[in-house]
């Protein structure tokens, strides 16, 4: 009887070689998910606004030159450069760079504006506070679009890539004001439609939630840190179910490194759902479902928010 031959094994960096980019880098999922693009091996170009000496407009310390060092630091390779998302002139310079350097964009991630404070605001439509409607569509939405339009032809031209818009939980409704409403339903929508046009060219696109995320903004809201954070289930029970920023970042890199991803074509998952399918786990070793969690035990027939973060 021939020998058993013994159980296949994922490389432990399955994204060698790739280039990637993630726009809105500076802080929460879109931190996490360049970590873990490049804790996978990708080379990760950290996109965003906030740059040393130039702060966030959200009044916000984190930088896109930070998330690179700690990536470096880390052993992983980084480059942070500062492009607006909602000038399309900056988002095509930058593409046309990575491809002058490297040939070619294996991924895009798109969390530019995932804390937006413009979308905080809750309550009923008719008592929504439109003044700033425009702002918060072109930031939040536009910003996507034309992202995802710039790096689309360097994608199509090697008929091959991912596109990933980050959005808010992984049905079609969304909580908050009929800004961030529209803003989160239309990420998955974006990513519905572009992946249909995309599929003869063999790129995919998706959009993914993380769950109850400790962002720094939401460590901060509870008084924890990463390494304190279960403290904050005595205040709510829920945080129990939170996971890090890296945990999101995880279910893209895995399915970054999935070789039949475009089955996935047009979906929109959560970093729950993935982690159960791909079997990756949070950094301490967990394996968090906000929205599961959710359905069956908290509230069942929401979605709704379990942040409270807006």
């Amino acid at each position: 009887m021939p020998a058993r031959r013994p159980p296949r094994t994922a490389p432990s960096k399955p994204l060698h070689g790739r280039v990637a980019v993630v726009a809105g880098a500076t802080r929460g999922a879109g931190r996490g998910i360049a970590r873990a693009l490049a804790e996978a091996g990708a080379l990760v170009y950290c996109t965003g606004r906030s740059v040393a000496g130039r702060p966030s407009a959200y009044g916000r310390p984190e930088t896109v030159d930070e998330t690179a060092d700690l990536i470096n630091a880390a052993g992983g390779t980084a480059v942070a450069v500062r492009v607006d998302h909602a000038s399309e002139a900056e988002i095509q310079a930058l593409f046309q760079r990575i491809d002058r350097e490297h040939g070619r964009i294996d991924v895009v991630a798109d969390s530019v504006a995932g804390e937006d404070p413009l979308m905080r605001q809750w309550g009923n439509f008719w008592k929504t506070d439109f003044r700033h409607a425009e702002a918060i569509l072109r930031q939040g939405l536009v910003s996507h679009m034309l992202t995802a339009k710039c790096a689309a032809p360097f994608m199509i031209a090697r008929r091959r890539g991912l596109i990933v818009e980050v959005t808010e939980n992984d049905v079609l409704a969304a909580g908050g004001n009929p800004m961030s409403q529209m803003v989160k339903a239309g990420l998955k929508l974006l990513a519905l439609n572009m992946a249909g046009e995309l599929r003869p060219h063999g790129v995919a696109a998706v959009s993914i939630t993380p769950g109850f995320l400790r962002s720094e903004a939401m460590l901060e809201r509870f008084g924890v840190t990463e390494r304190t954070w279960r403290e904050a289930g005595r205040k709510d029970v829920n945080f129990l179910q939170s996971e890090s920023p890296w945990f999101v970042g995880r279910a893209v890199a895995a399915l970054a490194a999935d070789p039949d991803v475009g089955r996935r074509n047009g979906g929109s998952f959560s970093s729950g759902e993935l982690a159960r399918e791909y079997g990756f786990t949070d950094v301490d070793g967990s394996r968090p479902d906000c929205w599961r969690y959710m359905v069956e035990v908290q509230d069942p027939g929401l979605p709704a928010d379990p942040t409270g973060y807006r």
